[in-house]
């Protein structure tokens, strides 16, 4: 063939495959007399088929490389990277004495208690104003869009304030959940609880203090399933509320999350509110939206009503149980691999 002739696509190529042998030689051969490496004899093979295969064999060498940084197989509940890039704190002491002694206890135990007072106070005197609008049937009222704006705004602003200091959980349900995940001591969660129920007792009673006859009259914001749902819809819309908020706390503290994108710390107590705003929306017609059995049983002891006490155990059961399957959920789905590789 007249190389003057050539066609100059075909002498690029041909330049290159001579250039890349030059860089990967290749002598060896195997048993069947086959040439290893990523230029494979083929019989009646053209310059692109060689390229081609060389190509195909650079990608497969990086597909290997790759799949073995990860094991194949991960046992239920451990973690599915082998080489973290980032600290995992370790799991909470179930019961520590020494933690009775700090001070750093009790103050947490207090914060907890302030910002459930401050929460009760601002939502259940907005749930207040707005059924006192509705039954003078005029337009001063904010509305269901009102007061779930006021329940996820207070839940931004209190842990915003307080998650330097307790973790801002203002929920026993969000405390039990991080509890089951290991994530706060027995002693502690048992703690929070108390000082979260009392600091909702207080708020609630402020409010009723301000405008005892309205309170009485208007319901307390006191949780309790509406006319037209059975209680087993109330208990649903309870679980599946719960659900999505502390699965939001998972996912807004974990620390995975924390250390490659610096701006999740800051921004952490935005989307835990604008879930409480959210699940507001969806169960307000349905059960006034409890999801925090503090939030429901300070507004219970104070409003002190035979119907709200008949519903009251939702209010409770509903929420531990939709914390349950959320820490469940991050635990063993979110943050590790169940599953094994089909052989």
């Amino acid at each position: 063939m007249d190389r003057s002739k050539a066609d100059p696509v075909h002498e690029d190529v041909e330049m290159t495959w001579h250039l890349s042998r030059a860089r990967k030689p290749d002598t060896q051969n195997d048993s069947r007399g086959v040439r290893k490496g990523p230029w494979k004899e083929k019989k009646n093979g053209s310059l692109p088929e060689y390229i081609e295969a060389g190509k195909m064999s650079d990608k497969m060498d990086d597909v290997q490389i790759g799949a073995g940084k990860f094991s194949e197989r991960s046992p239920l509940g451990t973690s599915a990277q082998v080489e973290k890039d980032y600290k995992e704190p370790g799991p909470a002491p179930l019961f520590e004495v020494s933690e009775l002694k700090s001070w750093s206890f009790w103050r947490a135990g207090i914060a907890e208690f302030i910002a459930t007072f401050l929460f009760l106070y601002i939502t259940v005197g907005t749930v207040m104003g707005t059924s006192r609008a509705n039954f003078a049937r005029n337009c001063s009222g904010v509305g269901i869009q009102g007061i779930a704006w006021a329940f996820g705004g207070m839940i931004f602003v209190l842990v915003y304030c307080t998650a330097g200091i307790s973790g801002g959980h203002i929920n026993p349900a969000v405390t039990f959940g991080l509890f089951l995940a290991r994530k706060v001591s027995l002693p502690r969660a048992f703690f929070y609880i108390i000082c979260q129920c009392l600091g909702a007792i207080a708020g609630a009673g402020v409010v009723k203090g301000f405008q005892k006859d309205e309170y009485q009259l208007y319901g307390g914001g006191a949780n309790l399933v509406a006319h037209g749902y059975t209680k087993g819809s109330g208990l649903g819309a309870e679980i599946i509320g719960t659900f999505v908020l502390v699965y939001t706390v998972f996912s807004a503290t974990d620390a995975k999350r924390n250390a490659r994108d610096s701006h999740v710390p800051v921004l952490a107590p935005l989307p835990i509110g604008f879930a409480v705003f959210l699940v507001h929306l969806a169960t307000i017609p349905i059960t006034g939206t409890g999801i925090n059995p503090a939030r429901s049983l300070g507004a219970a002891i104070i409003y002190d009503n035979s119907h709200s006490w008949s519903d009251h155990w939702i209010f409770w059961v509903g929420p531990f149980i939709g914390a349950a399957l959320a820490a469940a959920y991050h635990m063993l789905i979110i943050r590790a691999v169940p599953f094994n590789k089909r052989t």
